[in-house]
C-alpha cells in the first residue's frame, strides 16, 4: 500500500434519496466506500475527497450553497484528509489533484465514488494518462439509468459495461475489484 491513496469522488447528498440526481445503488456503494475509508484511516493511508460544485449555467444539481452539494454523512472528510473541489467530470481538470499526488509521491490510486460512467471513468482514464496505477472498487461506485436512442439502458448494465470497458485489454486503465476482495488481499 506504499505510495497509494484512496480517491472518493462526489459522494454528495444530491446522489441520494431526496437529492436532485438520485443514483441506483448509491446506498450500497456508500456502505462499501465507508469500509474502504475505515481501512485507509485505520492504516493511516492518504485519503482524498473530491467535491463537485456545479458552476455551469443550467446545472440542476451540486448547486453551490445547497444541501445537495454537501458530502454524504457516511463519507465526510476528516480534518487531516485532502478535499479537492472540481467543476468538471475529470477530477484532474483545472484542479490541484495532479500536483497534490506528485507532491505526496502517490503512484497508485484506489478509486471509489459516483457516477461510474461519468466522473469515475473520466478520472480513471486521466489518471492512467498521467502514469498512475489504478484500482477501481466496483461495488463502491454507482450510476443511474441512461437513455440511448429512446431506449432505457438499466443502471446495472451501464455499471457493468463501463467497468468492463475501463478494465479491458488486461486492466489497461484500471483493475476492477470488489470491496471484500480488496480488503482480503491486504
Amino acid at each position: 500500500m506504499e505510495n497509494t491513496a484512496l480517491l472518493i469522488i462526489d459522494v454528495q447528498n444530491d446522489y441520494f434519496p431526496g437529492g436532485k440526481m438520485t443514483l441506483d445503488g448509491a446506498e450500497v456503494a456508500t456502505k462499501n466506500i465507508r469500509q474502504m475509508l475505515d481501512y485507509f484511516r485505520k492504516h493511516d493511508l492518504p485519503v482524498i475527497h473530491i467535491m463537485h460544485i456545479s458552476t455551469n449555467e443550467g446545472a440542476t444539481f451540486f448547486i453551490p450553497d445547497t444541501p445537495g452539494v454537501v458530502f454524504n454523512s457516511r463519507a465526510t472528510p476528516q480534518e487531516s484528509e485532502k478535499v479537492i473541489v472540481k467543476h468538471f467530470p475529470n477530477s484532474f481538470r483545472e484542479t490541484e489533484l495532479l500536483e497534490y499526488l506528485r507532491a505526496n509521491s502517490i503512484k497508485n490510486l484506489v478509486i471509489t465514488g459516483m457516477m461510474t460512467d461519468v466522473c469515475v471513468e473520466a478520472t480513471a482514464r486521466a489518471a492512467f494518462d498521467f502514469g498512475f496505477s489504478n484500482t477501481i472498487i466496483g461495488d463502491a461506485t454507482a450510476t443511474r439509468n441512461r437513455e440511448l436512442n429512446g431506449e432505457v439502458v438499466k443502471a446495472t448494465d451501464v455499471q457493468k459495461s463501463f467497468l468492463a470497458g475501463i478494465s479491458a485489454l488486461g486492466d489497461l486503465y484500471a483493475r476492477i475489484v470488489n470491496t471484500s476482495d480488496f480488503l482480503n488481499e491486504k
